[in-house]
């Protein structure tokens, strides 16, 4: 388990001195309940102490470099740059499920990739380097994993919207998006979404929810948009 933790370490650039804080961290409260452990050894609490400290991580971020920007323009910024699937999103480049300790129950049921269980275990990272190191170090992290490349992930996250901004008043036509496919068991299904204008085919996508394939889908619309 050892060897496994420093890779992750060296993952996440940060070495931790109580590297039981990173275990906490990894542990769902599924490992903690089919394995008899106390309550408060799984990694709610921390993930509570993450949340908190990337709030205020990515609201001073935000305010300093967008210093044209509203209040309610930085409010939904931020709330699009630390939502679930974001999170989700940073995780996966992390690879962070894979060093998941999870009852088998969750395990069956693809809990290693489920956003819900990735992005809580983010931001229980989050906590732990912030106990183990400070702010300063917990703010490196925040930067490096969860606010680089602002711009594409505000892009990504809100592709729908954007695509609709993009074509209102610009292209005859009703968008619309429709499933066209699935595959995979129940528990860990890929959706296939397909975006339309009107009678055409703008840009399909896939993902882990429908939601998340018709944004993939708007992305790549925008992205063709974009190269016109």
């Amino acid at each position: 388990m050892l060897n496994k933790i420093q890779k992750l370490e060296h993952r996440i650039k940060y070495q931790f001195q109580n590297i039981e804080l990173l275990e906490t961290a990894l542990r769902h409260s599924s490992y903690v309940n089919e394995h008899r452990m106390n309550r408060l050894d799984c990694n709610e609490r921390l993930e509570f102490l993450g949340d908190a400290v990337l709030e205020l991580v990515s609201s001073e971020h935000l305010f300093q470099n967008y210093p044209q920007m509203p209040e309610g323009e930085l409010t939904r910024l931020r709330a699009s740059l630390v939502c679930e699937p974001t999170l989700a999103f940073c995780a996966r480049e992390l690879g962070l499920g894979e060093y998941l300790s999870l009852g088998k129950g969750e395990e069956m049921t693809g809990g290693r990739h489920r956003d819900s269980v990735t992005s809580d275990a983010m931001e229980a990272v989050i906590g732990a380097i912030y106990l183990d190191g400070g702010f300063a170090n917990a703010k490196e992290f925040i930067l490096r994993f969860v606010l680089n490349d602002i711009e594409h992930k505000k892009l990504f996250f809100d592709s729908k919207t954007i695509f609709q901004e993009m074509v209102q008043g610009n292209i005859p036509g009703e968008i619309s998006y429709h499933m066209v496919g699935e595959e995979g068991p129940d528990h860990d299904k890929i959706f296939s979404a397909e975006v339309w204008i009107g009678e055409k085919s703008m840009g399909t996508g896939s993902g882990r929810t429908k939601k998340a394939a018709e944004q993939m889908a708007a992305y790549q619309a925008i992205c063709k948009l974009k190269e016109r």
